[in-house]
């Protein structure tokens, strides 16, 4: 059997590799999916089991239910003022990650160039090697706060630059992108027109005051951006696979045609469910903001106490970004001798860039007690070296 190229040009994350090496210690303490352990909030689950018992488990649509784009156009509408066509510039997706990945689709060609910000979310960049554009990675550091400049991302534009990917909140730093850096983003985007990818999965978890900016809070951004979200991390709801595009008609046409080939359409129970999530409150999520905070406050207690561990303080998510630099070790030397001393289970933050090397990542969705049993042992570990 001949394999393509393509399959094996793509490599498994370090972060799934790490995540499954886990499996095979009874006692580990995993810290590395961004999977939330709270539950799905009562209201949603009952709207997605009365669906089911309704019958309501075929296809629909393959741009989604038209009851949900239109929740989301409105929710956009409420939360940013700007205004969505539900039934030309809303395609559900089967998770954010189709989102990005339909939207990518639309936009670039083999040759192609999309501009990444590093540390960034490795799937960005396989994506856009899956479809035969050229990652380029603009690196940004801990003294910046991860934050990218717009001279960087200036010095990357090329004529074949067709796409710009922003996530804020940020996986892995857990930065939160500035207004003034947006803004100047925005201008290039709209002077060279390109688009950007803004993933915004991440909004509802915030810290510290930090404030959420929109990329649509800028002038020509409707026309030249594609906002992607889910009900993942707001809702608990990541193995719903549930998410959203909004964008311009001209490109949000294409994606039904492309999710005909691809999975048909977001699971129907799940749709159900998500018009319940978006059109209701978000005291739920609320709380679990609350309680992520309070797990970010053991954890940057805990790991600036480390001898050669530092933490700055995350504004947003649930990751933390660990700097291990004066272990003197490789980020990946550093995952899997930890796992294999004091089963501890992180990611290494080579995963998301030359940028993050001598970093590891991570994930504070384990309760308080394993979160500081993980933490007691990675103090253990270190002061061993």
């Amino acid at each position: 059997m001949r394999i393509s190229k393509m399959a094996k040009v793509i490599e498994p994350s370090l972060t799934r590799k790490l995540f499954d090496m886990a499996k095979g210690y009874p006692d580990v303490v995993d810290f590395t999916l961004g999977d939330p352990d709270f539950p799905t909030p009562e209201h949603i689950k009952r709207a997605a089991c009365q669906a089911i018992m309704e019958g309501k488990t075929k296809y629909s649509a393959n741009a989604g239910l038209q009851e949900l784009r239109n929740v989301v156009a409105d929710r956009i509408q409420r939360e940013t003022g700007v205004g969505y066509d539900p039934a030309t510039e809303i395609q559900i997706t089967v998770g954010a990650m189709e989102a990005i990945y339909l939207a990518l689709c639309c936009l670039i060609d083999p040759g192609d160039e999309v501009i990444i910000p590093s540390p960034h979310w490795v799937n960005y960049r396989h994506m856009t090697s899956l479809l035969g554009g050229v990652p380029v990675l603009v690196d940004a550091d801990e003294e910046h706060d991860f934050v990218v400049t717009v001279e960087s991302i200036l010095n990357a534009v090329t004529e074949r630059t067709r796409a710009i990917i922003i996530n804020s909140p940020n996986n892995p730093t857990g930065t939160v992108y500035d207004r003034a850096t947006l803004e100047a983003i925005s201008r290039v985007a709209v002077e060279r027109d390109i688009t950007v990818i803004f993933d915004e999965c991440y909004k509802s978890i915030l810290y510290d005051g930090a404030v959420f900016t929109s990329i649509l809070d800028f002038p020509g951004m409707k026309e030249h951006a594609v906002v992607i979200n889910s009900c993942s991390k707001r809702y608990a709801m990541t193995g719903w696979r549930l998410g959203y595009a909004a964008g311009p008609a001209e490109l949000i046409a294409n994606m039904p045609k492309l999710q005909e080939n691809i999975a048909a359409c977001a699971p129907l129970p799940s749709q159900y469910a998500a018009i319940v999530a978006l059109s209701g409150s978000d005291e739920e999520p609320n709380a679990m903001r609350d309680g992520y905070e309070k797990r970010r406050n053991i954890l940057l207690e805990q790991i600036n106490k480390i001898d050669k561990l530092s933490c700055k303080p995350p504004k947003g998510t649930f990751y933390a970004l660990v700097n291990i630099k004066k272990t003197g070790m490789k980020s990946e030397e550093f995952a899997y001798a930890l796992l294999k001393a004091v089963h501890v289970a992180v990611v290494p933050g080579i995963t998301y860039g030359d940028a993050c090397e001598g970093y590891v990542r991570i994930a504070y969705t384990v309760t308080e007690e394993k979160l500081r049993e993980g933490l007691r042992r990675i103090g253990e570990f270190v002061n061993s070296l």
